[in-house]
């Protein structure tokens, strides 16, 4: 209970406001497509120079948290994820605001983070010790097998063929491959200037959500799609928190797997919210709804993103490993001040690292509140006319994939991407397999080539990959997952050939819709 001691901290005037400010500003930034968690986190260490380390830390961290949450307002509101962390949000979360649910999308979306959120700093404060001892027996075989372990979501992840999924993920997992292996250093297919140092993340992720809806809007102008969403307003909070209770069940499934994502280093929050999703829709009664306004889809999606934040911090400040890329450069922001984080950090600087661990928590719940405030705000950018909104999306577009890098570079290859991708959609391929594979793509290969290096100088591949309890664990979670996937993809497609012979079907006991609610109104 050592870090009831130092609550009084985060409430310093100070302190505090630097707490509001982080968040709120946080907000703003994270429904900016393009400024990730990490660019927000990275712009705002030169203003904590002059800070105390605490306050320094409160800013960064507040900025950490409300940023991820953040991100959900594009990936509903414009099915453009404002980090790849919000990719999943925008398969239900984009539909429900197309349904004229655009601000209850929004109420349980901040719900939902807050929860996982505040869960993942409980776990950070309580089981710190213990859960760094865990988080240290991951080595490069497991993480290859966790990232192959992504890999097998992609054939049933928003895609109305599992053989099509594949494919998408497939296509993705080569373009990860493009520019200079990071360990070897060879050249792979650079055909053009601008892919030599290989495509970067941030800028496929605008490039492949936002131009296919620049295009979609510029064709369809202003339609009942875009005139429907103008009831989001009636939606009262009291209606989104009975939603939530309802989907208990995905709100458990998001937490917990991003909890479990958050702690191990090297994989990276931005695919918690794409397993928390894929478990949602495998252990659901009614897979087929999801993708069309299921709001279990968004609720696992952001309690997963956030339930991440406070467990990717227990490697970096017990053992100095960051576990995600924004925890490292939290780590930059510790060691500016001359503060090395390690087993004896609660020992030497309790004051530090106490209240940055209290202010997360806190700033958990501020986000919420924020958050559920701007919601009926944020909404209204439904209103804004079709060919004015494509302007808009277009200039944040250019801005976000320039931003990156300052490179012209990354703006063609994300022009690219986007008339790709708007392609491809059109003969029924999905962009979200697609961009799980160009995450995932690294992280195994890089993996997967340090373990062979280690097994070279052991026993072999075939031992050090495939023996182990941890190993062996990870590789019977894949193939239950393969297996999964499959049946997964049948029962959905024969629940569509069900609802096809009945026209009045509902879309099941977790989309939240009364069969009498007409669109735009919560039951």
């Amino acid at each position: 209970m050592e870090f009831l001691q130092y609550f009084g901290g985060v409430f310093e005037p100070l302190s505090f406001m630097l707490l509001l400010g982080g968040t709120v500003g946080g907000l703003i930034l994270g429904a900016t497509p393009g400024l990730s968690p990490t660019m927000a986190v990275a712009l705002l260490i030169p203003f904590t120079f002059q800070l105390p380390a605490t306050q320094g830390l409160i800013l960064l961290g507040a900025a950490y948290t409300a940023t991820v949450a953040g991100g959900a307002v594009s990936a509903i509101l414009l099915k453009i994820p404002g980090a790849p962390a919000n990719i999943a949000t925008a398969l239900d979360g984009h539909a429900m605001a197309s349904q004229g649910r655009g601000t209850q999308a929004l109420h349980v979306s901040f719900l939902a983070s807050g929860v996982g959120g505040v869960t993942g700093v409980l776990l950070l404060i309580f089981l710190t010790p213990v859960l760094a001892r865990w988080a240290l027996a991951f080595g490069p075989s497991h993480l290859f097998w966790m990232a192959i372990l992504g890999v097998t979501v992609i054939g049933s992840l928003d895609s109305r063929s599992f053989v099509k999924g594949l494919l998408s993920g497939c296509l993705g997992l080569w373009l990860s491959m493009i520019g200079y292996d990071d360990i070897q250093g060879a050249q792979r297919f650079i055909f053009h200037d601008s892919l030599t140092g290989g495509i970067n993340i941030i800028t496929a992720l605008i490039g492949i959500f936002a131009i296919p809806q620049i295009i979609e809007m510029l064709a369809r102008g202003r339609t009942e799609h875009i005139l429907r969403t103008i009831s989001t307003g009636r939606q009262s909070l009291m209606s989104s928190l009975r939603l939530l209770s309802k989907n208990v069940r995905a709100l458990s499934i998001g937490t917990v797997v991003g909890s479990i994502i958050g702690l191990i280093p090297g994989v990276g929050g931005q695919i918690a919210g794409l397993l928390a999703y894929d478990q949602t829709r495998k252990f659901s009664p009614d897979p087929g709804s999801f993708g069309k306004g299921n709001p279990a889809g968004v609720i696992a999606a952001e309690s997963a993103n956030n339930a991440m934040v406070g467990p990717s911090l227990v490697p970096l400040l017990t053992l100095s490993i960051p576990g995600s890329p924004t925890a490292a450069v939290l780590l930059g922001g510790l060691l500016i001040h001359g503060i090395f984080p390690g087993s004896d950090l609660f020992d030497n600087y309790p004051e530090v690292a106490w209240t940055f661990i209290n202010s997360m928590l806190i700033g958990q719940l501020l986000m919420v509140v924020f958050g559920i405030w701007i919601a009926s705000y944020a909404a209204r950018i439904a209103h804004v006319p079709p060919p004015i909104m494509a302007a808009a999306v277009m200039v944040l577009a250019l801005f976000g994939s320039y931003s990156v890098q300052q490179s012209m570079g990354d703006v063609y290859i994300m022009l690219t991407l986007g008339v790709s991708m708007y392609l491809l959609e059109k003969v029924g391929f999905s962009a979200a397999p697609l961009v799980l594979g160009l995450i995932l793509g690294p992280i195994a290969e890089a993996n997967f080539i340090q373990g062979s290096m280690i097994a070279n100088a052991m026993d072999g591949p075939v031992d050090y990959f495939l023996t182990g309890p941890l190993n062996l664990t990870l590789v019977g979670l894949v193939l239950a997952s393969i297996a999964w996937s499959y049946f997964s993809s049948r029962r959905s497609n024969q629940y569509i050939a069900r609802a096809s012979e009945q026209p009045g079907h509902a879309s099941g006991p977790e989309s939240g819709n009364a069969k009498d609610s007409p669109p735009g109104v919560s039951p």
